[in-house]
């Protein structure tokens, strides 16, 4: 969910957000519309049929699954470094604030400060020694803070000390999506194709059926690899991040439309298990012309992986039926 945040003198803050990627383990899909944030390059569209030559969606939603199937069973141990850059532009609040102009605000939200002078823009970066071992089911998430703009720093066992958002491991968002227990609740259609690492891929959206039970989960649409299924990139919907109103008031008094843009990529695999590369959070707001003016981003790079275990064990319930991989 996302929450607003207040500094010391009571103004409004930078957007502090819990973003909750990964599904729980016994929860539904959502029940609200699909809004799926707009990408750099909108997909052109194409047929959803599965003659020759035309994406198969079955053939991909069944092999997402079995994908998601392997995910969930994996037993995974690995470290890699999380870099993070936060980007705040104040110029929107500046001019919608009335009386007299400040020099500078401080935003301060989990212990970290921006301090932001009028409408300059401010620049904020963090580097950690990430650790993620899952078993059983379990993640375990340990960070060792190493930077921070760029002055070297160690602080071991450190909290996610980021001023705009606070993000959970996107690592399971793909079950969310494309578990098989969760399938039968969303629509799925194709609606486009693209290139993601020069590779040609299929983008599936999934838009949960009317009546459906409501969640957490994030969903959206994904950029599936139309020969190995793998999932590359998932955009989430903007309108299920929880408490989406606190976007809503901030348009009004901007006089513009909110904007959201989450955005999940998959570049690193190991054993058949794609892990996230990058995490994108984009706020911006629109005017009555569409042109858009970005309040926060916030950046997440995942790099110099080492893995000490990925191991994939898929263990099926009774009855269940078998997906092809």
């Amino acid at each position: 969910m996302f929450f607003p945040a207040l500094n010391g003198r009571g103004r409004a803050a930078v957007l502090s957000a819990a973003l909750i990627l990964a599904p729980p383990v016994s929860a539904s899909p959502p029940s609200d519309r699909l809004a799926v944030a707009p990408s750099e390059s909108r997909p052109r569209p194409v047929a959803s049929r599965s003659t020759s030559g035309q994406p198969d969606l079955a053939g991909l939603l069944e092999k997402a699954a079995a994908y998601c199937a392997r995910l969930e069973n994996a037993a995974l141990d690995f470290v890699c470094r999380e870099r993070i850059t936060e980007t705040v532009d104040p110029s929107l609040d500046v001019a919608a604030k009335p009386g007299p102009r400040v020099s500078s605000w401080n935003w301060q939200t989990n212990g970290a400060t921006m301090v932001i002078a009028r409408t300059r823009k401010a620049k904020r970066t963090l580097e950690y020694d990430y650790q993620c071992v899952r078993s059983e089911g379990a993640i375990e998430e340990k960070r060792t803070l190493l930077k921070v703009n760029g002055k070297k720093i160690n602080v071991p066992e450190a909290g996610l000390e980021t001023s705009i958002i606070v993000f959970g491991t996107a690592l399971m968002g793909p079950v969310g999506l494309f578990g098989e227990r969760f399938q039968p609740q969303y629509d799925y259609t194709i609606a486009g194709e693209d290139k993601v690492e020069n590779r040609r891929v299929v983008v599936v959206s999934a838009l949960p059926k009317p009546g459906a039970p409501e969640t957490r989960n994030l969903y959206g649409a994904a950029w599936i690899d139309a020969v190995t299924a793998d999932i590359l990139r998932i955009e989430w919907s903007e309108n299920r991040v929880g408490r989406y109103e606190i976007f809503e008031k901030r348009g009004e008094l901007y006089g513009r439309t909110p904007r959201l843009v989450i955005r999940s990529e998959f570049s690193e695999e190991k054993n058949g298990i794609r892990f996230p590369s990058r995490l994108v959070v984009e706020e911006a707001y629109l005017d009555g012309k569409g042109r858009a003016v970005v309040r926060s981003e916030t950046e997440v790079v995942y790099g110099d992986f080492k893995f000490f275990t990925v191991e994939v064990e898929v263990r099926r319930r009774p009855g269940s039926r078998p997906a092809s991989g």
